[in-house]
């Protein structure tokens, strides 16, 4: 099947995640935000219904399907106003990085409890000192000879979620005993760990999902807390970020295609001198090019998924960096050209697109700058040198 053409499930799943979508929408998760708690209604129906896990295996409650649907769901909702970031975290992250490489009682212990919502996991990499460059975590891990636990010290910053979560999957590095150089290795981490702290982190942009600062002071974890094999940490590792990229582009394109929609309708009502301000060039033109923007980039996203649930780890890795660079673009021009087209209104909280304006730049910066993306492709696909 060539990636550019949707089954007919994937279309019936369209429409039944628009359903739920519309369901809740803007206005639900606009209140969740002023109330100050996360979309917690929307999150447990979106598990019930199956929306969640889509993508797990089904001997562990879940779809059966792959990233290719998975995004598909973040899209939808999305495209109704109500996107749900944790989907990027919890199932699309943690989920695929457990159910890849997990040992038999990881899967059966977060599995079923990530496809049906009832637990949550947030994923922690990035810290003060290492963003993109993962090479620098300083976050280790080091065992205790006496138990074969292991002990994890360190910081994180800018981890989604938290607070909803109950375990995080932290990116640290252990030893090796070889070398002595530190290599990357995956723990799961209960929020609840003595010597676990969170600090939320004082954001301007308005979202449902807080970000947070952790510290793990000592944190105390059984041996099988190490998801996967230790000497494969970096491999492992990679195969969470290609999803994350991917399901970034889903967030992307269902917000854009949000804010597209109100300016198509707003485009085709709005009369000035007897005529939809919509039949005007100036303003049908740019809508036009945010949807051709949009749609191209959907294309490049299902082609990263594609490649990702069929293996091919590689081919998936510079597609799924494409289609987040797209998208990110697509969405900030698309919200910006919908701001736009309704002037003033486009600032009110009646339509409720001013606030996208900020949310639509994460897809720009998070979670790999843009400019991160353009070395990552003239580098490894055009093979010119590296810059640094």
């Amino acid at each position: 099947m060539s990636p550019q053409i949707e089954t007919d499930e994937h279309k019936a799943l369209r429409a039944a995640v628009a359903t739920l979508g519309a369901k809740y929408g803007r206005a639900y998760l606009t209140r969740t935000i002023s109330e100050g708690r996360p979309p917690t209604e929307l999150w447990q129906e979106a598990g019930k219904l199956g929306y969640l896990g889509v993508n797990l295996p089904e001997e562990h409650g879940g779809g059966g399907g792959g990233i290719t649907e998975l995004s598909i769901v973040l899209e939808e909702l999305g495209a109704a106003g109500s996107p749900l970031l944790m989907l990027v975290v919890s199932p699309a992250i943690c989920g695929t990085v457990i159910a890849r490489f997990g040992t038999e009682h990881q899967k059966r212990t977060w599995l079923p409890g990530l496809a049906d919502g009832s637990l949550l996991m947030a994923f922690g990499i990035t810290e003060p000192d290492a963003g993109s460059n993962s090479h620098r975590i300083t976050t280790t891990a080091r065992r205790d000879p006496a138990s074969g636990d292991w002990l994890l010290t360190g910081r994180k910053v800018f981890i989604s979620g938290v607070d909803m979560a109950d375990a995080v999957l932290i990116v640290g590095r252990t030893e090796d005993a070889r070398t002595g150089r530190l290599k990357p290795c995956l723990f799961i981490v209960p929020t609840d760990a003595e010597g676990f702290h969170r600090r939320p982190i004082d954001m301007e942009l308005n979202a449902a999902e807080k970000q947070f600062e952790l510290t793990l002071d000592d944190v105390r974890l059984p041996a099988d807390a190490l998801v996967g094999d230790e000497d494969a940490g970096l491999l492992q590792l990679f195969a969470g970020l290609n999803p994350e990229r991917i399901m970034t582009a889903a967030f992307a394109i269902g917000m854009g295609r949000h804010a597209l929609s109100k300016a198509i309708e707003y485009a085709r009502d709005r009369t000035v001198w007897k005529t939809p301000i919509g039949a005007h060039q100036a303003i049908a033109h740019p809508l036009a090019q945010a949807h051709i923007d949009l749609e191209l980039a959907r294309l490049m996203m299902q082609k990263a998924a594609h490649l990702y649930d069929a293996g091919d780890d590689a081919g998936a890795g510079e597609a799924a960096n494409m289609a987040k660079y797209a998208a990110g673009e697509a969405c900030v021009r698309a919200v910006d050209q919908a701001v736009h087209t309704l002037g003033g209104n486009g600032l009110t909280r009646e339509f409720g697109l001013a606030s996208l304006i900020t949310a639509a730049r994460v897809a720009r910066i998070a979670p790999v700058s843009r400019e991160m993306i353009l070395n990552y492709v003239s580098h490894q696909t055009l093979g010119l040198p590296k810059s640094y």
